[in-house]
C-alpha cells in the first residue's frame, strides 16, 4: 500500500537508473556515489510499496511495476520543473553543434527531454557536417558538439558506437559488371571518405549517382532505389535492408558519437547528460 509522499530526488534517480541501464552511469550523470543511488531506490520502493528494478549481478531490468511508473515519473518532474521554470528570472541559452551523420530521428526526442529537463533554458540546435561543426568548436563559436570521431582528436567523451553498413531500398539489385551507384554527402564528409576508401582498399569499381546536401537527403536516394549508402541503421525508414554482405562489399567500422564541450554551468550539464541518454539509448535500440 502507498504509504508516503514521494521524494523528486528519488524519482530523478529512478528515470536516470531506468534510462542508462546502470547505477554507476547514473550516479556519475547527477554528481553522486552509487551507493546514494541505491538509497534513493530503496525509498522510493518503500514509499510505493513496490520493487521497481530487479538486479543481478550482470544485469538490471524494470520490474513491471517499474515500467509502468517510469512515464509517470517522467510526468511528474516535468511538471515539477515548469512550476520552478515560472518563477525563474534567469534564462540560459545553450546552443550545440550536432552532426548531421548524428542526429537521426531522435531530434524530436532530443529537444522534449532536454525541455523537461529544465524549461527555463533556451535551447539553441545546428545541424552541421562532423568536420564544419569541430571547426566552429575549435574557434569558440560553439561550446559544445555531438559528431563522428575524428582521427587525431582526445578531448572528447563517447557516448555511443554506431555500425554503419551498405544500405539498398528494398528490390534494388546491383547490374552485374557495372561499377557500385553510390549515394554520398558532399566532400569534406567524414563518413563519405572513410567509404570510399574502403571500396577503394578493397578494389570494387563505384561511382557518385547522387550528392545529397544531408542524410535525409542521401537516405531519400537510396529509397528512390538510385544505389547504395554508407549509413547507420537508424538514419534509415523501414523497407531499407544492409546489402553488405550479399555484394561482398567491405565491412564498415563501428563509429563512436563523441560529444566535445567546454560547459561548466550546472544546468547546462545536466542538460547534456540528458541528451547523452538518449543518444546511448538510440545507438543501443
Amino acid at each position: 500500500m502507498f504509504n508516503s509522499a514521494l521524494n523528486l530526488d528519488a524519482v530523478r534517480a529512478f528515470i536516470h537508473i531506468a534510462d542508462l541501464g546502470s547505477f554507476t552511469r547514473a550516479a556519475d550523470v547527477l554528481g553522486t556515489t552509487q551507493s546514494a543511488m541505491s538509497l534513493k531506490l530503496k525509498r522510493l520502493e518503500e514509499a510505493l510499496d513496490c520493487r521497481l528494478i530487479s538486479r543481478t549481478p550482470r544485469s538490471l531490468r524494470l520490474t513491471p511495476q517499474g515500467a509502468a511508473f517510469l512515464d509517470c515519473a517522467r510526468d511528474l518532474l516535468a511538471a515539477h520543473d515548469r512550476a520552478i521554470a515560472l518563477f525563474s528570472k534567469e534564462r540560459r541559452h545553450l546552443a550545440i553543434g550536432i552532426s548531421d551523420h548524428v542526429a537521426g530521428p531522435e531530434l524530436p526526442s532530443i529537444i522534449s527531454r532536454m525541455n523537461a529537463q529544465d524549461p527555463a533554458l533556451l535551447i539553441e540546435i545546428r545541424i552541421g557536417s562532423s568536420g564544419e561543426l569541430l571547426h566552429n568548436f575549435d574557434r569558440r563559436e560553439l561550446d559544445t558538439v555531438i559528431v563522428r570521431f575524428h582521427e587525431g582528436r582526445n578531448d572528447g567523451e563517447i557516448i555511443g558506437n554506431e555500425k554503419l553498413g551498405w544500405y539498398a531500398a528494398d528490390g534494388w539489385q546491383h547490374r552485374p559488371g557495372e561499377p557500385l551507384p553510390v549515394a554520398t554527402m558532399p566532400e569534406p564528409c567524414g563518413v563519405r571518405s572513410m567509404a570510399c576508401r574502403h571500396l577503394d582498399e578493397a578494389g570494387i569499381p563505384w561511382t557518385e549517382v547522387f550528392v545529397g546536401g544531408g542524410v535525409t537527403a542521401v537516405s531519400a536516394a537510396v529509397m528512390a532505389k538510385l544505389g547504395v549508402a554508407a549509413l547507420a541503421r537508424r538514419m534509415l525508414p523501414a523497407g531499407a535492408n544492409d546489402v553488405g554482405p550479399e555484394l561482398g562489399l567491405p565491412e564498415l567500422p563501428c563509429l563512436p558519437i563523441v560529444l566535445h564541450t567546454r560547459e561548466t554551468d550546472d544546468r547546462a550539464l545536466k542538460a547534456l547528460a540528458t541528451l547523452s541518454i538518449v543518444f546511448r539509448n538510440a545507438v543501443k535500440a
